[in-house]
């Protein structure tokens, strides 16, 4: 098993601290992780993509990749401006998306190589309720984290949770975990899209 998942966001939303915890939590299930951020000349706002492998041999491949066995997508916006079709995701693959607008879930909106499973969780709202906000901006890394635990079923939800505490420590580790809980237990599958 060889998982490649691209988080892909804004910045100032956590995709790059979101692989690296994952990566924490993959260790703490007993397999291998990498991840890895992609930066050009990234701000506040801009698109931002972050890389992670985890598998349960050691990971021999390294760099990036440009199609992705789960996309994670933290911002809706992205969906709606068309820029998350740049991101192919690989047949029998996995969408997750951080949405309000469940109508953007469409096959068009996405780039596809054969079918995807799509789960779907409101994480901006879940952020703000759990007052993850920096400089305005709901962060909603670990609430995605926690919607990538309850889709995929790889890592457990726990190993999520003591990954999160352990990289903010006590304080701020208690709402992200709160935050990650919540997205876990809200997250739904919507359903699998496919080539038209």
């Amino acid at each position: 098993m060889l998982i490649e998942i691209l988080f892909y966001g804004r910045g100032g939303q956590g995709g790059v601290t979101a692989a690296n915890i994952l990566v924490g939590a993959a260790l703490k299930q007993g397999l291998y992780g990498q991840g890895f951020p992609f930066f050009g000349a990234e701000r506040r706002g801009a698109p931002v993509k972050a890389f992670a492998r985890i598998s349960d041999k050691p990971i021999l491949r390294h760099g990036m990749f440009n199609d992705a066995d789960v996309l994670v997508i933290l911002d809706q916006g992205l969906i709606e401006s068309g820029i998350a079709k740049g991101i192919p995701v690989r047949n029998k693959g996995y969408i997750i998306a951080n949405v309000r607008d469940e109508a953007l879930i469409d096959p068009k909106n996405f780039s596809l190589k054969g079918e995807a499973k799509v789960f779907v969780v409101d994480a901006t709202s879940i952020a703000i309720k759990n007052k993850l906000i920096v400089a305005g901006w709901p962060v909603v890394n670990t609430s995605m984290l926690g919607a990538f635990a309850k889709a995929l079923n790889v890592i457990s939800i726990d190993n999520v949770v003591e990954a999160i505490k352990e990289y903010f420590g006590d304080r701020i580790g208690e709402a992200n975990a709160k935050a990650a809980y919540d997205a876990y237990n809200e997250t739904k599958f919507f359903g699998e899209i496919r080539v038209r």
